[in-house]
């Protein structure tokens, strides 16, 4: 190959590598079929086997998906952080929660709270974020610090705890300082209340749910 040819080669396979992705995350699954995907902030449903905005999703198992993007395979795991492309532009912050329903119409994920992992159940009646005991316990939360009060649950009054949360992460977006009750009651799952969903828009189409956040 003569060297103006391949330059122009070399050019054109560059260019191509910079129009793809420098950034996927999974945020969520819907069976074995398809996958949620945040590609360079814009949430989008890929089934399996389809190509979308060069990402190409092969499986989903679990809370896993194999994507393939700008030649390399990657596996993704719901609620880590996103893969990306080493010395592709720094990323603007996210904005944007995708949350796919699962069974009984509930939106359930991953995240963390205060960089601990732990899993969210949304909750639009309830008023803050709500957690057990048991669970503050494990994520290493002081909330013996925090302001004793009473509150309301299936099974009646029963005394808690007030406290900021330095930071509540679901995907990629992180809020901080979010109210939070902590409860003796077990829970099954951390409550995402409105102390945390009034700092978003909320949509939902059939099975999905988006947040966008207001500030």
């Amino acid at each position: 190959m003569k060297p103006l040819v391949l330059l122009a080669a070399l050019v054109c396979c560059a260019a191509l590598a910079a129009d793809g992705p420098s950034r996927v995350q999974l945020n969520g699954t819907l069976g074995s079929r398809a996958a949620v995907l945040v590609i360079d902030g814009s949430a989008r449903t890929v089934h399996v086997g389809n190509t979308v905005q060069g990402v190409k999703l092969l499986s989903v198992d679990g809370q896993q998906a194999v994507v393939e993007f700008n030649g390399r395979r990657e596996a993704l795991t719901l609620g880590s952080a996103p893969g990306h492309v080493s010395g592709g532009p720094a990323p603007s912050q996210a904005r944007t929660i995708v949350l796919p329903g699962g069974s009984g119409g509930h939106f359930t994920t991953l995240g963390s709270i205060n960089g601990q992992t732990t899993q969210f159940l949304v909750d639009t009646g309830a008023t803050n974020v709500s957690l057990s005991q048991v669970e503050a316990d494990r994520l290493g939360l002081r909330y013996a610090y925090g302001r004793r009060i009473v509150t309301q649950t299936a099974n009646g009054l029963v005394p808690a705890h007030l406290m900021l949360l330095s930071s509540l992460r679901v995907g990629d977006v992180e809020v901080r300082d979010v109210e939070a009750i902590i409860v003796p009651a077990a829970m099954s799952h951390v409550l995402l209340g409105n102390s945390f969903l009034n700092r978003f828009q909320m949509k939902r189409e059939n099975d999905v749910m988006t947040l966008e956040l207001r500030y």
